[in-house]
């Protein structure tokens, strides 16, 4: 069996979750390919070919591809999917966006959100907002599936030595056109990959309540910061910190959950971190139910004692 996994990248270096993904890829059994596309993407694919087990790195350097947009991004894996049994991503936004499409074009049934490789035609997710976990076989001669990144350990960054091949991408299909893009600054770790995440819910109140609380946290931990559902939606963060079922899933080592009541939709989200801190008032949050250690008290007051003990 061959695999192609679809290399991301976040601010021009290559997304931690490819790794996971190569790891889901080298579970099928066979030889795995990554595909690194965009505009001027050398550096990316060195980097993609120093992924240990990853047989061959295809380039594909294009101006069509010089932002995160799926129609021109799946007209070039159409072409390539051919050689290929299966096509592999991590379920990110761009997994979300780029393997729905890429299933309808191929009329073939995608897997999504795998966090286990049964065998190859075997997986097993996550339903119900990871209340039961179902085990799919797939009888399509083509497996395309979206992998949840916690779930498998990354392939190792040294050690690989595949080659990296140029390809050519077909002409842009020009379905759409990308308008603006903006990205967020700062020396944070990013929020899929980062080891400790601090997250904020709606109980601080107020966006000055939550970039004055957490970010001296986030900063003293090298901490990513997160956020609730109620807690974007009342524009305290921006959308792409959220966490949850609808959001960013997250597996740290530490996460840390700062007036978050725990909703289902949001502990789907972050309940496989290694340890699970809250800090609520109300001592019956079913955040508690889930946390390793819980702090009932006031947020405003244990915060800051927090931040500077740290």
């Amino acid at each position: 069996m061959r695999a192609l996994v679809i290399a991301g990248q976040i601010a021009g270096r290559l997304d931690p979750a490819t790794a996971s993904a190569v790891t889901a890829a080298l579970a099928l059994g066979g030889e795995v390919d990554v595909l690194v596309a965009g505009a001027v993407v050398s550096a990316l694919a060195a980097e993609a070919a120093r992924l240990k087990g990853v047989k061959r790195v295809l380039q594909a350097d294009s101006l069509a591809l010089a932002h995160p947009a799926a129609a021109p991004l799946v007209a070039l894996i159409v072409k390539l999917a051919i050689g290929y049994d299966a096509v592999v991503m991590a379920a990110g936004s761009a997994g979300k966006d780029v393997l729905p499409r890429l299933a309808a074009v191929l009329d073939t049934q995608p897997v999504s959100d795998v966090i286990a490789i049964v065998a190859p035609d075997t997986f097993r997710r996550p339903i119900y907002a990871g209340n039961a976990i179902e085990t799919v076989r797939t009888r399509e001669p083509r497996r395309l599936l979206t992998i949840r990144a916690s779930a498998f350990p990354p392939a190792p960054t040294t050690g690989g030595r595949a080659t990296i091949t140029a390809i050519t991408a077909p002409p842009d299909p020009r379905l759409g056109r990308v308008i603006a893009e903006s990205a967020g600054r700062g020396d944070r770790p990013d929020l899929g990959s980062a080891r400790i995440v601090v997250s904020g819910g709606r109980a601080l109140g107020s966006k000055e309540n939550f970039d004055r609380l957490l970010i001296p946290l986030a900063e003293k931990l090298g901490a990513a910061i997160g956020a609730s559902r109620a807690a974007v939606a009342a524009g305290y963060a921006a959308s792409e910190l959220q966490v949850g079922q609808t959001g960013r899933i997250v597996a740290p080592d530490l996460y840390i959950a700062i007036g978050i009541s725990g909703a289902i939709q949001h502990l789907a989200g972050m309940k496989d971190a290694k340890v699970i801190v809250a800090i609520n008032t109300d001592a019956a949050a079913p955040i508690f139910s889930l946390a390793d250690y819980g702090l009932v008290g006031d947020l405003f007051e244990i915060v800051p004692a927090l931040t500077a003990a740290v």
